[in-house]
């Protein structure tokens, strides 16, 4: 997993932790946390450089990514 990657699955995995897997209170709490920079600093505009958008345009790209970082955290 590339270095981008690994650090929007850290992100995602944060959120979890705190919020639960479920959506919609996954994405909410990914919100709240880019709106407050609880991780490592970093805001929305640092978190959509590692591919993770929050608007409406840009949300099923968010959902892509996170069936795919999902999928690799049960894969043995």
């Amino acid at each position: 997993m590339e270095q981008t990657e690994q650090t929007a699955a850290d992100f995602v995995q944060f959120c979890v932790c705190r919020g639960g897997r479920q959506w919609p209170a996954l994405y909410d709490e990914m919100c709240r946390v880019a709106a407050r920079h609880l991780y490592k600093g970093m805001g929305y505009a640092e978190l959509r450089k590692l591919g993770l958008y929050f608007g409406l345009g840009g949300i099923d790209k968010t959902a892509r990514l996170l069936e795919k970082l999902t999928a690799s955290a049960n894969t043995p």
